[in-house]
Parts: structure tokens; C-alpha cells; sequence
């Protein structure tokens, strides 16, 4: 029972860690200036496009999948 709650809180603050970690990026793109005669081209966001990297959230998703295993492990005993 306690590897299951482990598991489990493992599995929450690894969650919450890549959702800061990806909060803390900034904005998807910059905020861009219409003028009335403008119109965009695109929905591609323009400027900053790392803000949804696999590598910069490793440390969250390794967390979650140690809670995981943790879990599995748990039910098993």
C-alpha cells in the first residue's frame, strides 16, 4: 500500500512539474498588432515555437513514469 501511494504522488508532481516547466516557457507565440486593413496569412503561430518540447519536460514525464511503475509494482505485492 505505501509503493501505491508513492506511485501515486509520484505520478501527481511529476504532472504538475512538466506543466510549470511548460508555463514558465511563455506564450506560444508573440502577441502580434493588427492593423484594420491586416488580416493574418496563417494560424501558425509566429516567433517562439519550443514551448511544447519533449526534452525540456523529460524530468515531469520520467516522474510520472516512476510513479507508474511504482503503482505497478504495488499491486503486485
Amino acid at each position: 500500500m505505501l509503493l501505491i501511494s508513492v506511485g501515486v504522488l509520484c505520478m501527481i508532481a511529476g504532472v504538475v512539474v512538466a506543466t510549470l516547466r511548460t508555463l514558465r516557457r511563455g506564450r506560444l507565440s508573440q502577441t502580434r498588432s493588427l492593423d484594420s486593413d491586416e488580416t493574418p496569412d496563417t494560424l501558425e503561430p509566429s516567433g517562439r515555437g519550443d514551448r511544447l518540447s519533449l526534452a525540456a519536460d523529460l524530468p515531469g514525464i520520467g516522474l510520472a513514469l516512476l510513479g507508474a511503475v511504482l503503482i505497478f509494482v504495488g499491486a503486485f505485492q
